[in-house]
């Protein structure tokens, strides 16, 4: 089965969840327009997630999602929460869903995961997951070490479900590609931090605007968990510590609350600026509806026009 039919969706398009971006003007906008808004609960307590679920609601009657970062505490109660509201498709991130795949199940919930190698896709395939999102290292926050271009393959020859393609796509030819690959949709971040429905601050759309393909870099990867986002002072000062062998309490130290100040401060030097190598294709604002139906028209007209040999 297709992977609109199977979640009752227009456009073969993900929104990913991006924690403190991915919220109900974002969400409700991405499936008001025909593509899958997900709700990004990472950092959110049961009533912060009741109250954006019901915002979304609000916004359209089209089926979203919730992401489900399944290490983080509370996430019992989360899961509840999201049978009670009869949220019809969960994402996760951050472990396993295996110990809640019989509760969401029996409550009729779409369970897909987003993994980083053909091994874990198989395992997720193993549990009854009903799709997959293979996200490549080229995709913005913490990224695996595969290549989007070679995971997205390898993981739709090993795996009967649909595989979804995440990691630095942005624009029509990307999408094309993704399908060409094995893909039966994909899932974009970096294009929807520049829309007119994100809530995140004026400066840090003007940055992804600003990026080059060689504007990002990665951090964290000497405490093994990568994180992408474009450079700036904070990065800068972030890899000289990583390179002198600084502990991780320090390293961990020099990101706290950076997220928001890039987010909700605008503080492009000492924020976080989480994005993908996409944002090299990104040079202007737009609506989601824009964004979704160019993506759509652009990868319809190469596939159409695509001659070989």
């Amino acid at each position: 089965m297709k992977i609109t039919e199977l979640l009752d969706i227009e456009y073969p398009i993900f929104q990913g969840a991006m924690a403190q971006i991915s919220t109900a003007d974002l969400v409700g906008a991405v499936s008001e327009s025909g593509g899958l808004g997900i709700i990004a609960s990472g950092g959110m307590n049961v009533e912060q997630l009741r109250s954006e679920i019901r915002k979304v609601r609000a916004m359209t009657s089209k089926p979203f999602a919730v992401n489900l970062m399944l290490m983080m505490p509370g996430v019992d109660d989360l899961v509840d929460l999201i049978i009670e509201e009869d949220v019809k498709i969960v994402t996760t991130g951050a472990g396993t869903p295996k110990g809640f795949m019989p509760k969401l199940k029996a409550a009729n919930i779409k369970v897909i995961p987003v993994i980083p190698n053909v091994n874990i896709a198989k395992k997720m395939e193993a549990l009854g997951c009903d799709a997959v999102i293979a996200e490549g290292f080229e995709a913005g926050g913490h990224i695996g070490s595969v290549s989007t271009m070679v995971l997205v393959p390898s993981v739709a020859e090993a795996v009967s479900i649909p595989v979804i393609a995440a990691g630095g796509i942005a624009v029509g030819a990307e999408m094309a590609a993704a399908f060409a690959l094995g893909a039966q949709g994909v899932q974009c971040g970096t294009v929807f931090l520049a829309s007119k429905e994100c809530p995140v601050s004026f400066a840090y759309k003007q940055q992804v605007l600003n990026a080059n393909e060689t504007s990002t870099v990665v951090t964290g990867t000497t405490l093994g968990h990568p994180v992408r986002a474009i450079s700036n002072t904070l990065t800068s000062q972030y890899l000289m510590l990583e390179r002198e062998g600084a502990s991780q309490e320090t390293l961990e130290n020099q990101t706290v609350g950076s997220f928001t100040k890039a987010v909700v401060d605008g503080d492009i030097e000492n924020g976080t600026l989480m994005s993908g190598q996409s944002a090299g294709l990104v040079s202007e604002i737009k609506s989601v509806k824009e964004i979704i139906e160019t993506l759509m028209h652009d990868a319809n007209r190469i596939v159409s026009n695509l001659v070989i040999g």
